[in-house]
């Protein structure tokens, strides 16, 4: 996991600076290959700049930095430049059978970071993760595990496994997950509760909007930054 520095809020408008990320996205393809950007729910990317397929195909949440077009793409809400954009660590979640054995995901202390990079949407759950990172080379491990808690299917448990890398300075990561492992029907109130160990020895709880669903034929909607309320306690 790479350390990442990031601002501590988005603005979408022109005159961001383009050095920082102004937008996170899922990064899809079309039917005829070409890639485009799933902003939020309702509002699809089309980068005219792009005249390759990023990342072979692979579905992946990313960070971008992106400038509007006055220009529109039929098919998608806007034409953007991308002025930079970098793919974030993105893998799927694990369903745990009951009679599974969780150690190997580890148990180290970690911290979600309340950020506007620490969302549910889109079918994904992306996080700003803090933790101690001391040793160069050592990999840090991160799963997200789904039926941990039998009583409630939307409620699942972040693991850390620092592999020994337990001493050193706080940084952050980000990393997504792929909410495959949830139920597929669900209320549209329906809370998910994300649980972690933390530094001070108990466990915290956080809980998120889910906005799963992506629509990718949307031409008449503004770019909005959606943000996912989240409790941390």
């Amino acid at each position: 996991m790479a350390c990442v520095a990031l601002p501590s809020c988005m603005d979408s408008g022109d005159d961001a600076p383009q050095s920082y990320a102004n937008a996170l996205v899922t990064v899809k393809s079309t039917d005829d290959n070409k890639t485009f950007l799933q902003l939020d729910h309702q509002t699809t990317l089309f980068p005219q700049n792009l005249t390759t397929q990023l990342y072979g195909g692979k579905e992946v949440r990313a960070l971008m930095s992106f400038s509007e077009l006055d220009k529109q793409t039929p098919g998608f809400s806007k034409t953007v430049h991308v002025n930079w954009i970098d793919s974030i660590r993105t893998k799927d979640m694990v369903a745990i059978e009951e009679s599974s054995q969780t150690e190997k995901y580890g148990n180290d202390p970690l911290e979600i970071v309340n950020d506007w990079v620490t969302i549910a949407e889109d079918g994904y759950l992306t996080l700003r993760v803090r933790t101690l990172w001391g040793n160069i080379g050592t990999t840090h491990t991160f799963n997200l595990l789904g039926g941990m808690n039998p009583d409630n299917p939307f409620e699942v448990e972040l693991r850390h496994n620092a592999n020994g890398d337990i001493h050193g300075r706080m940084g952050d990561a980000l990393i997504a997950f792929r909410l495959s492992a949830l139920p597929k029907q669900y209320p549209t109130d329906q809370n998910l509760t994300l649980k972690w160990k933390s530094f001070n020895g108990g466990f915290k709880k956080a809980y998120f909007n889910m906005i799963m669903n992506s629509t990718t034929n949307h031409s008449a909607q503004d770019i909005n930054i959606l943000k996912s309320s989240v409790e941390i306690n």
